[in-house]
């Protein structure tokens, strides 16, 4: 095979399999590597080799693009659309499970094809992408957020009514609980449930209108028995936590990814460079909700002045972070703001001193690492899934990059060109 290396599986003459080659563009294979020029090839699903001068049976032009693998947003929240507490309360139950459809192909069409849905999205929701009902991007799902009563789940308020952005379901158990006992026992409903990651509050947060984001919630005896149960499910945990002792509490116990991080202080990011502790930014989310505000949302005055005052001190604590070299995962909080403008995190991290190498990198592989998927996705390398992003320009162009998606292909097949979904197979 022209081109392969000698450790590379030669699919030349494999009879009926089809060497799909992606051809004239440049690479940025997500490791961290800056782009280069080069060809892939594509063949059952699969990247065959990487490299100049290769051939295929099928060729895509991708004359000025770069070829990337397919991207990953760590927190969305495919059912939401938004925040606005009216049109919430105005909304028939059943119609955000058809708006989840939307949520998802928009979310694919950008590029990223695999996500990590941070409260909301049940079985039945990630078994539809799963089986190719729907498309969208692959999913792990938490279902609901663990939270102590007062916390950032519990959406409670003082006239006595309880408004919850996600209700619970039969297969969306509350998370609300109090004590190691309750916790265990809404970790086990969760992991019964088809939960794949645990997304705890350890801290108070933005949209909950009757607690405070630099608050510190559970104690560390719930948390041990959270991260105890979670281990013996063999999944793993991540946290919403805002406030500094939250973020502590969370990063002893063992958690591994902590969201948000708006007020992280040096202890913090310490402890998180010693176990190895992800952080999402999210620096879309104060912004989508200080813009749905703005766009007329109806939301509690208490919610309006918190994210406007967390905005700067998010922004600086990101910077402070990855200047300090804490592992990075892109995530948005899509739901809070729209599905679709995802991939304007990406200015969000650059603008906060990150290089554009390593926003693609906590984009690809960073993230993949995060949701241990790393041996399948992440990158273009011989051997993983066959997941391609065609981008018009160059990569280290961060502006408009929605409207440059070109095509999307997942395990190899072509689900996304000139920014059209296609639809699944009958």
């Amino acid at each position: 095979m022209q081109g392969a290396r000698p450790d590379v599986l030669s699919t030349a003459n494999v009879p009926g399999m089809t060497r799909v080659l992606f051809s004239g563009g440049s690479v940025l294979d997500g490791t961290g590597s800056p782009a280069a020029p080069a060809d892939v090839v594509v063949a059952d699903g699969r990247v065959v080799d990487v490299g100049p001068g290769l051939d295929g049976d099928e060729v895509v032009d991708c004359t000025g693009t770069t070829l990337l693998p397919g991207l990953f947003d760590c927190h969305v929240h495919v059912l939401m659309s938004g925040v606005d507490t009216l049109r919430q309360l105005q909304t028939p139950y059943s119609q955000v499970y058809f708006e989840a459809v939307r949520n998802l192909r928009r979310t694919l069409a950008l590029g990223i094809t695999s996500v990590r849905d941070a409260a909301g999205a049940d079985l039945g929701v990630a078994e539809a992408v799963r089986s190719g009902l729907v498309r969208g991007p692959r999913m792990q799902i938490s279902l609901a957020m663990i939270s102590q009563t007062g916390g950032h789940a519990d959406d409670w308020h003082v006239c006595g009514a309880e408004t919850p952005l996600l209700p619970p379901t039969p297969g969306r158990p509350s998370g609300v609980c109090d004590g190691p006992d309750e916790v265990r026992r809404v970790v086990r409903t969760l992991v019964r449930a088809g939960a794949d990651v645990l997304k705890v509050a350890t801290s108070g947060g933005v949209l909950s209108p009757r607690d405070d984001p630099r608050h510190a919630h559970f104690r560390p005896a719930e948390l041990a028995v959270l991260v105890e149960e979670a281990e013996a499910a063999g999944l793993a945990v991540m946290a919403h936590a805002q406030g500094a002792d939250g973020i502590k509490n969370a990063v002893r116990a063992g958690i591994r990814s902590i969201e948000h991080g708006i007020f992280l202080d040096d202890e913090a990011i310490e402890l998180m460079l010693e176990r190895g502790t992800w952080l999402v930014p999210t620096l879309s989310a104060p912004r989508a909700v200080l813009a749905a505000v703005a766009a007329g949302a109806a939301l509690p005055q208490a919610v309006v002045d918190k994210a406007v005052a967390v905005q700067a001190q998010h922004d600086e604590s990101v910077a402070r972070a990855h200047a300090a070299g804490v592992r990075i995962a892109m995530g948005t909080d899509s739901g809070v703001g729209p599905h679709g403008e995802n991939l304007g995190e990406l200015q969000l991290m650059a603008d906060r001193g990150m290089a554009v190498e390593d926003v693609w990198h906590a984009t690809t592989l960073s993230a993949a690492r995060l949701l241990r998927v790393d041996d399948e996705l992440g990158s273009l390398e011989p051997g993983k899934r066959a997941d391609v992003v065609v981008l018009a320009g160059d990569a280290a162009d961060l502006s408009g990059l929605a409207g440059r998606v070109r095509e999307v292909w997942q395990d190899g097949a072509r689900v996304v060109a000139g920014g059209r979904v296609a639809d699944p197979a009958a």
